[in-house]
């Protein structure tokens, strides 16, 4: 059995009076690929941004590897990790977005190598080599001193994700990564997320992207008014929920 590289235990996230994650629970395994479906408003991304500590969970607590993401244990314990150590932590989680979040006034290249040069200290010529090479593993091979504005949404998507590969992360979140596409974009951005799971990378996807999930994943979670009311193959959960949320939610999107 592989290891477990993610753990949730009833993760609760409130905003205000708002309960978003009302007791989310979640095993990752390394080189798991984990989908996360569910209706707009379900807490799929917020969950998401707990994992690396863009949001800080209100009641719960969340594992990656044999540390508490944003905090450090102490016998029963926990204290929150100031902002260099919750920066150390979180770079070996890479996230991409809806939007790419890209600089506009840098190149591609400069995108890219910034994290690797600026947060892990690596040599700028080495940081360069392996943007070069990601970009060439995303189909952007010789666009390294283009600028955002000058590539097509799929493509900025491509470089964002290169951009997260750059920091060599243990972990890849997505949030739904094509949904500010056009539909003919969407394609090439998932060919290169079906690679990068064939490449046994652990990653959790947030998406909408049904035919996607059935083909990559290892397992699929269905999130319900901040829960996860139902998960396993994608065999099982697609083919045949047990929910009568999920089997609500897939005839509306099947």
């Amino acid at each position: 059995m592989a290891e477990t590289l993610v753990r949730a235990e009833q993760v609760h996230k409130s905003f205000g009076a708002l309960d978003v994650l009302k007791g989310i629970d979640l095993e990752v395994a390394q080189g798991e690929v984990v989908c996360l479906l569910g209706a707009s408003g379900s807490g799929k991304s917020t969950f998401l941004r707990c994992i690396n500590h863009l949001e800080t969970v209100s009641q719960g607590r969340i594992w990656f590897g044999d540390e508490v993401v944003g905090y450090r244990q102490v016998q029963d314990r926990l204290y929150e990790l100031n902002d260099k150590a919750a920066a150390r932590q979180r770079s070996r989680i890479g996230m991409v977005f809806q939007r790419f979040n890209l600089f506009p006034h840098k190149t591609v290249l400069e995108n890219i190598i910034e994290g690797p040069v600026l947060v892990k200290r690596e040599k700028p010529a080495a940081a360069r080599r392996y943007a070069t090479e990601l970009l060439e593993r995303v189909g952007l091979a010789g666009r390294e001193n283009s600028y955002p504005k000058q590539l097509s949404g799929g493509q900025q998507q491509r470089v964002a994700i290169a951009r997260a590969l750059a920091m060599r992360p243990e972990l890849m979140l997505f949030d739904e990564p094509t949904s500010a596409l056009d539909p003919e974009l969407v394609g090439e951005v998932l060919d290169v997320m079906k690679d990068l799971a064939s490449s046994g990378l652990t990653m959790v996807i947030v998406t909408h992207e049904i035919g996607f999930a059935r083909e990559v994943a290892d397992r699929v979670a269905f999130v319900h008014d901040g829960r996860i009311v139902e998960i396993g193959s994608p065999g099982q959960v697609l083919d045949n929920p047990q929910n009568d949320r999920t089997r609500s939610f897939l005839s509306r999107v099947l």
